[in-house]
């Protein structure tokens, strides 16, 4: 009769804590869009598929890496797949949601390095702007996804990073009863052509 050990599989400990130092140094030197999975696999000596296994996917890497626990969850991307007029309702609750539930304490001390600030922004830049840009769809996605960006990250920063008391100390929900027009106006206003 065989003896099976019920539980996580035996293996080396300190592999999670590998591929993250890996995937931090990397994330740091190349930014978000730089750095591929397969990148930090190599880095960290492991097969790739154990990124999957311990971290779910590279934004989850990312979020780890750089202790930035707003980014860790798939709230966000939980939050892309619907009907396009309630976008902006989930993507602000998605928001609020993660940054209230993830100790933004530490958050805003993970930002505070100029390094990390940076990668940051990268991760909003290539990963957020485009998911929803994709979403968005037709000519002007990229226009429209830049402003909706511009209302998630300044609502980020003033709520959660450099927080105004003002805002700060508003509820969830009035949050999200306040930014909501305007995150609905950056997603559903078509671009006008300039006049020269």
């Amino acid at each position: 009769m065989l003896n099976k050990v019920r539980g996580r599989p035996r293996g080396n400990p300190d592999t999670k804590a590998r591929i993250a130092h890996a995937a931090r140094e990397l994330f740091l030197e190349r930014g978000y869009k730089g750095t591929t999975v397969r990148a930090v696999a190599g880095a960290a000596g492991v097969d790739s598929a154990l990124i999957s296994y311990h971290f779910g996917s590279k934004q989850g890497l990312f979020g780890h890496s750089l202790n930035l626990l707003c980014v860790e969850s798939t709230a966000l991307d939980d939050a892309l797949p619907g009907d396009r007029a309630g976008l902006a309702d989930r993507l602000l609750l998605a928001v609020t949601d993660l940054w209230d539930t993830t100790a933004p304490t530490e958050n805003r001390m993970a930002l505070q390095d100029d390094d990390t600030m940076r990668a940051f922004r990268g991760y909003l830049e290539t990963e957020l702007l485009a998911r929803i840009a994709e979403f968005l769809g037709g000519p002007d996605a990229t226009d429209r996804a830049t402003a909706a960006v511009g209302v998630i990250g300044g609502l980020i920063f003033t709520r959660y990073l450099n927080p105004i008391d003002a805002i700060a100390a508003l509820p969830s929900a009035e949050v999200r009863r306040i930014f909501g027009p305007a995150l609905r106006a950056a997603l559903h206003t078509r671009a006008r052509p300039s006049r020269r």
